[in-house]
């Protein structure tokens, strides 16, 4: 996959600002009450934030595919928002974890984050890109801009919004630098930072992507990334090699850092206990097979790992410990 099929062309419209405790779910709830909630000069008072604030929540709710652009709206240059089908899921009024509780939820929105169309074209190219597994800021601002120059579709942004978005990056998933005492406020700072995806090395000013089995990464998410990674690609046949799924740009093995070996560890239990998915050894490495629509099976699938009951709504079960093993389930 490349970059101009994986994204869209928008740089720096966070204001600056990355993802916040509780920004996710805010996004959501404001427009499923007002299509309009984000655009009104009261906003940031209906809100509680400010201008720039009012902006960044609702660009990071579009970006995690929580709400839409009403393409219905009459206005299109100014088009109303929508709450989209999986931010009704996640987040509606029998949704699968309302209030963010679920350490499963923050693996789920930052697979959405990067998988198509992802809104954040710089984050996907440090994913699915940049190979350096150590680095400062300037490599990988370096990095990407280089990789811009191959988007020739694109005009390419300036190296101002490209630092914006790398920065945003780095403060979305690296814990801050510390100095004494660790301040409340930085702890609660950004939720992705639980995710671990990115470590500092002390004293030396540089990162690190943490490459290997994630243990709060639970199996059935990983089974759904897939899932509707594949959806996302239109990919032909029922079969694919699990090497596909761990190397290719836009994969969520890129996403997560993980091997081949490392997934099929991670996801065999899940698919087990799933109909219409299979673990096939053939020629060539391991296969993942289905039998059934993607689609529904990436529902089913998250149905099931969050405890939807049929129509009941919500509830909890406990997690199977030992199908979870592979992965350090909670």
């Amino acid at each position: 996959m490349r970059l101009v099929d994986a994204a869209v062309p928008m740089f720096a419209r966070h204001e600056t600002f990355h993802p916040r405790y509780g920004w996710f779910r805010k996004a959501y709830a404001q427009v499923a009450a007002d299509p309009r909630a984000f655009f009104g000069d009261d906003a940031p008072v209906r809100i509680g934030v400010g201008k720039n604030m009012v902006r960044a929540i609702r660009f990071w709710g579009l970006a995690a595919k929580l709400i839409a652009e009403d393409p219905h709206s009459p206005n299109p240059r100014s088009p109303e928002l929508i709450t989209t089908p999986f931010g009704d899921a996640l987040f509606g009024e029998s949704g699968w974890d309302q209030y963010m509780e679920d350490p499963g939820t923050l693996w789920l929105l930052h697979w959405l984050l990067l998988a198509p169309p992802s809104h954040v074209p710089i984050w996907w190219l440090a994913f699915n890109e940049f190979h350096a597994v150590e680095f400062t800021e300037d490599d990988l601002q370096a990095a990407v801009d280089t990789q811009l120059d191959f988007a020739a579709e694109w005009r390419k942004p300036h190296l101002s919004s490209i630092k914006k978005d790398v920065g945003a990056l780095l403060r979305t998933y690296a814990p801050r630098e510390r100095r004494g005492r660790v301040p409340i406020d930085d702890i609660l700072d950004c939720p992705l930072r639980e995710l671990n995806l990115i470590g500092r090395s002390p004293g030396l000013g540089r990162y690190r992507f943490a490459v290997g089995t994630k243990v709060t990464l639970p199996s059935a998410i990983l089974v759904y990334a897939l899932l509707d990674y594949l959806r996302r690609m239109d990919v032909g046949g029922t079969t694919i090699t699990v090497s596909q799924l761990a190397l290719a740009p836009g994969s969520p093995g890129r996403a997560f850092r993980l091997s081949e070996s490392e997934m099929i560890t991670a996801i065999e239990g899940t698919v087990e206990r799933s109909p219409g998915l299979d673990l096939v050894a053939a020629t060539g490495g391991v296969q993942l097979a289905w039998s059934d629509d993607l689609e529904r099976l990436g529902r089913q699938t998250l149905d099931d790992y969050y405890g939807l009951l049929g129509s009941g709504g919500p509830e909890r079960r406990q997690p199977d410990q030992l199908a979870l093993a592979a992965v350090g389930d909670r």
